[in-house]
């Protein structure tokens, strides 16, 4: 099913803006290297034009807050079979890589374009409020076809590695307006993007899943408060759709254990109600000590959304359970099939005392 796009001036009668052909493709590209925000709030880009062992070029490359690799390759001269083809054949070659080759790629695009963090590290938690988790880091991956249109067969193609092999492969669609002087940008994605992501995670993971959830809780200064969650019941995540996305998974009676990244896990409990924005959980008599965006100030994208769990068993930041081996990642809400999240859950237990 093609995708089509269009923009109309408010106005007395709403007027069409002229679509007009991008200039050239290396113009997008350059455009998304500098802002990934274009195809996601929620990456970071690490590397352009990235040279393969089999000499050829990924065009661009990104990472996302859990570590999943983000393949990105514009469709440029080839067909449309052909980069599909060419994003899965990058796509085994990633695979592969080892952390520090990430770094390495990293540090060259730093050099390159004179960013301001040189180290993979500093940028990763500049980009995402922590630092990376080693073994989390090319940990799945994801591809992502930029395109203008794509023909039929491609999108059925497509479809089917989403649908039947859960390959992570996605296309998104760009489009560009004439208004006088000015030109726009349109986006629009083939496959939610949430989708890709849920197919990168269980690609690469292996098992079954022990029916725990996996919250992560970025408290900090200036922000969200762990104390407010156990005075007040709940978990909490916002700043933008990557972000908030995931507690939509929770449902009222789930068991999720809870960790503060760098900290380590704070409390464990039963969910009590389904995601909520701010505007809707916050009231003035529960005087909270951290701070939450409501969608009245920023929209309902940047939101902070909440869930009520009861708790089952939480302690202070300070008494955090934090050692070697328990499972990690920065995706507000999991569910990971991986030995170590059995592992993690079995540990805890023993050490809060939890039976069941």
């Amino acid at each position: 099913m093609a995708v089509q796009h269009g923009i109309w001036k408010i106005g007395e009668k709403p007027q069409p803006l002229a679509a007009i052909r991008l200039d050239s493709e290396a113009l997008l590209e350059e455009q998304i290297t500098r802002d990934i925000s274009i195809l996601s709030s929620g990456w970071m880009l690490i590397g352009r034009q990235v040279y393969t062992d089999f000499g050829k070029y990924i065009d661009l490359l990104a990472i996302d807050a859990t570590g999943s690799i983000i393949i990105i390759e514009l469709k440029k001269h080839k067909t449309p079979r052909d980069v599909v083809a060419q994003a899965i054949d990058y796509a085994a070659w990633v695979e592969h890589l080892p952390s520090e080759k990430f770094v390495q790629i990293y540090s060259e695009f730093a050099e390159r374009n004179g960013l301001p963090e040189k180290s993979f590290d500093e940028a990763f938690k500049a980009r995402f409020g922590a630092l990376p988790v080693e073994d989390d880091i090319n940990s799945s991956h994801q591809m992502v076809i930029v395109a203008a249109e794509l023909d039929a067969s491609t999108e059925r193609i497509i479809n089917y590695l989403n649908d039947k092999a859960s390959v992570a492969v996605n296309a998104v669609f760009f489009s560009v307006f004439q208004d006088g002087d000015n030109q726009y940008l349109s986006r629009a994605w083939m496959i939610d993007p949430v989708e890709t992501e849920e197919h990168a995670v269980n690609t690469r993971q292996k098992g079954e899943w022990n029916g725990e959830f996996y919250a992560s809780f970025g408290a900090g200064p200036g922000g969200r408060s762990w104390e407010d969650a156990i005075n007040h019941g709940f978990i909490s995540a916002g700043g933008g759709r990557w972000y908030s996305k995931t507690l939509f998974m929770l449902k009222p009676g789930d068991r999720v254990w809870v960790n503060i990244p760098g900290t380590g896990y704070v409390g464990v409990g039963k969910v009590t109600g389904h995601a909520v924005m701010a505007d809707e959980f916050i009231t003035p008599e529960l005087h909270l000590k951290g701070e939450y965006n409501l969608a009245s100030d920023c929209g309902e994208d940047e939101a902070e959304y909440f869930v009520p769990v009861s708790w089952l068993h939480q302690v202070p930041e300070s008494q955090a359970v934090n050692e070697v081996g328990l499972f990690g990642n920065q995706n507000s809400v999991a569910r990971p099939r991986t030995p170590k999240w059995e592992h993690t859950v079995k540990r805890i237990k023993e050490m809060w005392g939890i039976k069941i």
